[in-house]
């Protein structure tokens, strides 16, 4: 996630090239710490994994459908991609902090009977 945090830096650089190299390491770094699905996995009851998936990936859907609005407001209200790409690196950053402080230790969770 730190390097989908790269991203910013795109504000700051004239040079295409280096734009997209950035770009490339930010969406390789997004997609390298998408570990998403294996924590769901390894969590979830084993009777509970098809609605625990289905509940994650219902999250997953809203998050793709708020971040194409917010990105069109903020391309409109400022007439470039600046606030775009400072959105999306501290999305990034933002999930980076809920693993490190809210998911805790990684273990299979079982249900009472």
């Amino acid at each position: 996630m730190v390097l989908a945090t790269s991203l910013i830096l795109c504000n700051y650089i004239d040079s295409h090239v280096m734009v997209v190299s950035l770009m490339a390491l930010a969406f390789f770094g997004k997609g390298f710490g998408a570990l998403g699905w294996t924590v769901v996995s390894d969590m979830a009851p084993k009777e509970t994994a098809g609605m625990c998936g289905g509940i994650f990936n219902a999250f997953g859907n809203i998050a793709s459908i708020v971040t194409p609005l917010v990105i069109g407001y903020l391309v409109k209200a400022l007439h470039s991609f600046n606030g775009a790409l400072i959105y999306v690196g501290v999305s990034a950053i933002a999930a980076m902090l809920c693993y490190v402080l809210v998911v805790g230790e990684i273990t299979r969770m079982t249900l009472k009977h």
